[in-house]
């Protein structure tokens, strides 16, 4: 940022009010970016310093939710500045050990999904899963709050967020759940699929809404009805 600032003011000097505006903000989300980063490295012991011999979780944040949020951020400026228009984020993997001390929980995620109806576990799971949830609504306001063109990036965005389970006590994958959201999606609304549905369907919806000609893709039956605005 310091190399290309001084470039970034003289290309600024010949915008117009709006276009000025947009590139300031642009660039202070970048520095924001940068010292949230840097808090994470002085965290982790980097001291600011990482190598190829560096463990994995150097300059990541202690805090789960701190990850996500600077994971979601850095696609948010890569979508703002059109590098790329395509991004995906898995926040837990299969298997995972993490426990989420952020919201009270010290158990390992795996063990509590395998829950057997026991009412604590059952409860804890639960909270996990708000959580998760409740970064996909972070993700959806900044989207909604980055200006792209006349509107935002929301409003031409399809965002969907989902889990690879419908039941992960028995390792069941039908039922998935999946939440869809952005301009191009009709809100508001609950779709309960038929028996069967694949969810290759909600994907064959997603690409005609983006303007692309697909009427298959995977297993799928074809577009879901009534996902589309």
């Amino acid at each position: 940022m310091d190399y290309v600032l001084g470039s970034a003011k003289s290309f600024a000097a010949g915008l117009g009010a709006d276009d000025r505006q947009k590139l300031e903000e642009y660039v202070t989300s970048i520095r924001d970016l940068e010292r949230r980063i840097q808090m994470a490295e002085k965290q982790s012991g980097s001291g600011g310093t990482v190598t190829m011999a560096s463990r994995p979780a150097s300059s990541i944040p202690d805090n789960f939710i701190d990850h996500v949020r600077l994971m979601m951020d850095l696609q948010i400026l890569a979508m703002q500045a059109d590098l790329t228009r395509v991004s995906s984020l898995m926040t837990a993997r299969e298997l995972s050990n993490r426990s989420y001390t952020e919201i009270g929980i010290s158990d390992a995620h795996h063990s509590i999904s395998h829950h057997g109806g026991d009412p604590e576990k059952l409860r804890k799971l639960q909270l996990i899963n708000m959580m998760m949830i409740d970064q996909f609504g972070y993700y959806l306001k900044r989207l909604s709050e980055t200006k792209d063109g006349e509107g935002t990036l929301l409003d031409t965005t399809w965002a969907m967020a989902g889990s690879g389970f419908g039941d992960s006590n028995s390792h069941d994958h039908q039922n998935i759940p999946v939440i869809v959201a952005g301009g191009l999606v009709k809100g508001d609304q609950h779709i309960a699929a038929s028996k069967g549905t694949p969810f290759a369907d909600v994907m064959v919806s997603g690409l005609q809404a983006l303007g692309f000609h697909y009427d298959k893709f995977g297993d799928s039956n074809g577009p879901m009805t009534g996902l589309v605005a």
